[in-house]
């Protein structure tokens, strides 16, 4: 680093006086972490890295490279999580700057209002994570079996050519009817889950479909959950995956994970 410009990068906000330390090294891997406190209220946690590194054409080489970006990614959020279990965090996004601390400064004196009101609204919260897994081919025979139980009457009053013919427009109107059912559902589970949340995010579910099970991510949701909520949540997600498992839908639970997706938008001015 003697040759090299160096930065502050930002990990995440905190409560000043919930904050004791925090170990380890930084988001290189070399340097020490650091406490600064804006405030008795307030603080950020950070650490001096190389600028060409997270900023420049250099760090364009590097951004595309899983085994630069990984370690460091996973660095960035041991350190929140860390953090997080001391106090209410407003995590920082990956590569996230200052070219130093004065700018930094400047930035919590803009934005300290937003901050710390957010800091008050995740207190004994976290953020949970809500994939659903879908199969396609399990949901349309399931649909289309309902179907042939609903009209075995009249289905077998026909004869077996009009039967046939008869079937095969239930199959097609069961193609039809899936996208639609499932959208339905998913909003009836949304609905039932976001009641124990505090707030809740719709993200992008993962593209494509998985070659060896054919299934595909039909749904990705975030929830801010309050710890007073996690037990009956976590029965309302078993209880739906029973329910959904003859279906093909399956929902898999994940947290507590600190609020990434609950940040606040703030103007990025003063960093470098």
């Amino acid at each position: 680093m003697e040759n090299s410009e160096l930065a502050l990068y930002l990990f995440c906000f905190a409560r000043s006086d919930a904050v004791r330390e925090v170990r380890g090294p930084a988001a290189d891997g070399a340097s020490s972490l650091a406490i600064l406190r804006h405030s008795p209220d307030l603080c950020s946690v950070t650490g001096e890295v190389r600028r060409e590194e997270f900023s420049g054409p250099e760090a364009e080489l590097n951004m595309q490279q899983l085994s630069w970006v990984a370690p460091r990614a996973l660095r960035h959020e041991a350190v929140i999580e860390e953090v997080m279990a001391q106090s209410p965090v407003l995590p920082a996004r990956f590569g996230t700057l200052f070219s130093s601390a004065e700018a930094l400064g400047e930035f919590v004196a803009r934005h300290r209002q937003t901050i710390t009101v957010f800091l008050d609204h995740v207190a004994g919260h976290g953020e949970w994570s809500v994939k659903g897994v879908f199969d396609r081919e399990q949901a349309e025979a399931a649909l289309l079996s309902a179907k042939l139980a609903a009209q075995q009457e009249q289905l077998s009053a026909l004869a077996p050519g009009m039967r046939h013919f008869a079937e095969q427009r239930l199959r097609r109107d069961t193609e039809r009817e899936l996208s639609a059912w499932l959208d339905e559902s998913c909003r009836a589970i949304a609905g039932e889950l976001a009641s124990y949340a505090s707030d809740f995010r719709e993200c992008e579910a993962g593209p494509g479909t998985h070659s060896e099970s054919g299934t595909a991510e039909a749904l990705n949701w975030a929830f801010l959950l309050p710890n007073s909520a996690i037990a009956p949540f976590q029965e309302c997600v078993e209880r739906t995956n029973l329910s959904h498992r003859s279906h093909g839908l399956r929902l898999d639970l994940s947290g507590p994970w600190p609020p990434f997706r609950f940040v606040p938008a703030l103007s990025t001015a003063g960093a470098p």
